[in-house]
């Protein structure tokens, strides 16, 4: 119980840690971005888009779930600051494992509501276009 009130405290003064994790690895923010861009592509935000990202948030990068709200507020913010290609361009100097990656998470959401729209299409294929990609490098990977 004294660990959890110390952990209140703390993010009352630091913030969520979650969140500061994301605002301080442009590179984790840029990937969480276009994560989120694909739930939106579609133009509606469905319950399991939205489980799969939070999974991909905690498996992937350790961001716990009482941090979920907040980094979409935050990705909401940052969002509007950022163009996707901007993002993408994080990504360019990576290896091509992170690269993939990304390219499955995205898969992963756009897949998640059972109904790949044309729009989830495109945005996945430009966006395997920017990294360098096909769809041979996503079904190699597994």
């Amino acid at each position: 119980m004294a660990n959890r009130l110390l952990g209140t405290i703390i993010s009352i003064f630091e913030g969520d840690p979650g969140v500061r994790k994301v605002a301080d690895d442009p590179v984790l923010s840029a990937e969480l971005l276009l994560l989120f861009r694909m739930i939106l592509a579609d133009g509606a935000v469905s319950e399991s888009e939205m489980t799969v990202f939070r999974r991909i948030c905690k498996e992937a990068f350790g961001i716990g779930e009482e941090s979920i709200d907040g980094v979409v507020e935050y990705l909401n913010d940052f969002g509007y600051e950022t163009k996707g290609s901007q993002a993408i361009a994080m990504f360019n100097d990576l290896d091509p494992g992170r690269r993939v990656q990304l390219a499955q998470h995205m898969a992963e959401i756009a897949k998640a509501d059972a109904m790949l729209a044309d729009e989830e299409m495109r945005l996945l294929k430009r966006v395997l276009d920017m990294l360098h990609l096909d769809l041979k490098d996503l079904a190699a990977a597994g």
